[in-house]
């Protein structure tokens, strides 16, 4: 599969193996980190951004493909939707169908509610499936949950809401327990105990994971459970606008059946958003190792009806995509590989970086390689860098990479690449929003009586960059407290008269400022998608 160039790369990469294993790069400093990031991380190319004309977060930066989206109008304007005919009445509506959404569900009919999914696929088809390393929580004796806040604060630039990451890690020894009380089938040795691992930017391994596809794990068992208990899912149905009343709450969601283009209305006394992140969009023409449906639906809903955004700005690229070969172009490699001992090495077989970093700091450097220093690998979509696999198997033992990464594994020799006895090349994909809908601490947000958000369409548990496993923590953690909360609040909810009238306003203050996209919003399905809408 390789070219006859990256042979020859390859050569080097063997010649210097033994070396790099005696010795591994130092870590940056915090000096040459910021340095780094504003050269060369995504997030500070000015071309990049565009500004938000209207609402709460008015004059304010986001990726120029979200700010299109934001200064545009909403796909049912003009459209004669009558709210009195209502489709579905539940107390807690969950639009998102992924690891938040599944995980508000079940905790909202633990509590009694009565309680719907709508999602734009099936249930399951998500950025949780697609989540392969591991899930955070401080559970061991030499852990604990201050330690881990203090390494994803700094992690996340110090930018992180306080009250959101303190519950993040307090509860996260909890949401394993729970997740394993349900069934997901974690790593564990032969007495039984959790086996866990370093990410990046972690100072104790406290990463817990079913081999290499720990999200696709968890989402199983979140799905077995709904469906168990007879929650109703509504597949392939897409939330197109969010209904309020004449309160201001939230008062359900306008819903488009994705086969048969029929607008249907829920209504709802609590509402929660977990419809994911926004990789289908591209930012930066950068390929993504998001799910088809990541289109920040949840983010132009919430905005639009008056929820304010917090880091919409910054965007996290995974410094491990897979750059070559081309058919799997943009597919996660997961920050296992490094944690399991694989070192980022240029073209002539340096190790340039400690391959532990944090995810914005490796992603810079891997850039900074190919487009500064000219030590990438050519492809035919670009350039990458190896990733060293065979030094796991030098350092774990014959037959690691089979028991550890076994998905990885057989996604390269689906290709003809063994990675246990050739390096394997990547390059930075786009990976996850950090930034997305500002919620409190009880995960309402702070502005629409009711409405709650969950998972990657919340900004500011992370700061300004997330740690890896935190993610797969965050939909547990806030998409458990989200059904609960919204099981509760709905116990005292009365419903005014529904109406849209934010859609118009939304129309009119665009109107005002002279701002005409000739978009609609939300995408719903990516741009490339065979039936556009």
């Amino acid at each position: 599969m390789f070219t006859p160039e990256m042979l020859e790369s390859v050569k080097k990469v063997e010649a210097t193996r033994a070396a790099r294993m005696q010795t591994e790069p130092r870590r940056m400093t915090a000096e040459e980190k910021d340095t780094l990031l504003k050269a060369f991380h995504p997030d500070y190319r000015a071309d990049g951004f565009a500004e938000i004309k209207i609402g709460s977060n008015k004059g304010e930066k986001a990726p120029l493909e979200l700010a299109q989206l934001l200064n545009s109008n909403s796909r049912i304007l003009g459209v004669d939707i009558d709210l009195n005919n209502v489709d579905y009445y539940v107390y807690v509506l969950v639009i998102g169908g992924g690891g938040a959404g599944a995980s508000a569900a079940i905790e909202a009919d633990n509590a009694g509610a009565n309680v719907m999914i709508v999602t734009k696929l099936r249930i399951g088809d998500a950025n949780t499936m697609m989540a392969e390393g591991g899930i955070q929580a401080a559970d061991k004796p030499n852990d604990s949950p201050v330690q881990h806040y203090l390494d994803a604060f700094g992690g996340g630039h110090f930018a992180a809401r306080p009250e959101l990451l303190r519950r993040l890690v307090m509860e996260a020894p909890d949401a394993i327990k729970w997740l394993n009380e349900l069934g997901v089938m974690f790593d564990k040795d032969e007495d039984g105990n959790m086996v866990t691992t370093h990410g990046g930017g972690t100072s104790r391994k406290r990463m817990h994971a079913a081999k290499d596809y720990s999200g696709a794990e968890i989402m199983r068992t979140l799905r077995d459970e709904v469906i168990n208990r007879g929650i109703p899912v509504v597949d392939f149905t897409s939330a197109v606008e969010l209904i309020k009343d004449d309160r201001g709450q939230v008062a359900g969601a306008v819903l488009l059946n994705m086969e048969t283009d029929e607008y249907l209305v829920a209504k709802a006394k609590t509402v929660i958003i977990a419809t994911g992140g926004a990789g289908r969009l591209h930012y930066q023409n950068f390929p993504t190792s998001n799910h088809y449906g990541a289109t920040a639906d949840g983010l132009v809903m919430g905005y639009r009806a008056g929820a304010p955004l917090l880091y919409q700005d910054t965007i996290q690229y995974h410094p491990t995509g897979v750059a070559f070969p081309s058919q799997i172009f943009g597919a996660l490699v997961t920050e296992k590989v490094r944690s399991l001992g694989a070192m980022l090495v240029n073209v002539d077989g340096e190790a340039f970086m400690h391959p532990l970093e944090t995810r914005d700091v490796s992603a810079a450097s891997i850039i900074r390689e190919c487009k500064e220093r000219g030590k990438g690998v050519e492809t035919p979509l670009g350039q990458g860098i190896w990733l060293d696999t065979p030094m796991i198997e030098l350092i774990g033992g014959e037959g690691t990479i089979e028991k550890r990464i076994p998905a990885m594994l057989r996604m390269y020799l689906n290709y003809g690449i063994d990675m246990r006895k050739v390096p394997i090349l990547i390059y930075p994909t786009l990976h996850y929003q950090n930034g997305g809908l500002e919620i409190g601490g009880e995960g309402f947000t702070k502005t629409i009586p009711n409405l709650l958000v969950a998972g990657e369409a919340v900004g500011g548990i992370h700061g300004r960059n997330r740690l890896m496993g935190n993610s797969l923590l965050d939909i547990i953690v806030f998409g458990r407290n989200a059904g609960k909360a919204a099981a509760a609040k709905a116990k005292d909810v009365e419903l005014g008269e529904m109406n849209l009238d934010h859609i118009k306003a939304y129309a009119d203050e665009l109107e005002a400022a002279g701002v005409a996209t000739g978009d609609v919003s939300p995408l719903l399905l990516p741009k490339y998608a065979r039936k556009g809408r």
